[in-house]
């Protein structure tokens, strides 16, 4: 077998029985790593050690790992100015997670007949956000719904990223308002206890 030492170094092509004697002098495991190859290769390491780094490893690449997300926001071609902004507001968040949004413009009845209502309400909208998305799917129509599929320019890991960021920032400021606070309080109370004792009045 060929056999690397527990730095990676390269100990050359030993017999099995070579290896086991090696394995018990340094107090370390034998683990076949490539039995495909010819001669296999075999390691001396901490087999338990080496389980725990990899599934560690695997843990954290689970939790870095990106999910796409289609988000849906539905809107009518004659929307209400409030309305529209907090359905903005909605997408704009969405782009910000790093997700995607299908924004669906639903039309009823006489409402078909002008599907440059839905067209323009989508390319305004598009507009307004493109700080934050860019249209990936353009407006088609569908039935009776015109539909747009706008996509982040931040990729989800890099949102998840800045959101735990900040996560951390505002647990340290809040640790630290709590420490102020307490520093403030005890200041006063060393104050309190160090200011002169006032003298009684004479009759």
């Amino acid at each position: 077998m060929r056999l690397v030492g527990p730095s990676g170094e390269q100990v050359g092509i030993v017999p099995l029985a070579k290896a086991l004697e090696l394995a018990q002098e340094y107090d370390l495991d034998l683990v076949e790593v490539a039995a495909n190859a010819r001669p296999p290769v075999c390691k001396l390491m901490d087999y338990g050690k080496f389980k725990y780094e990899s599934a560690m490893k695997a843990r954290e690449a689970r939790k870095n790992q990106a999910h796409t997300v289609i988000k849906e926001m539905k809107l009518r071609p004659k929307i209400d100015p409030h309305d529209y902004d907090t359905k903005k507001g909605h997408v704009v968040r969405f782009l910000k997670q790093g997700d995607k949004v299908k924004i669906t413009i639903m039309f009823r009845g006489r409402e078909q007949s002008r599907p440059e209502l839905g067209f323009r309400l989508l390319q305004r909208l598009a507009e307004d956000v493109q700080d934050l998305g860019f249209i990936e799917s353009n407006p088609k129509q569908d039935g009776r719904n015109m539909i747009m599929v706008l996509g982040p320019h931040k990729k989800k890991t890099e949102a998840m990223a800045e959101a735990r960021e900040a996560q951390a920032v505002r647990k340290a400021e809040a640790a630290g308002v709590a420490v102020e606070s307490r520093r403030d309080r005890v200041a006063g109370e060393t104050a309190a206890d160090e200011a002169p004792a006032e003298e009684p009045a004479e009759a």
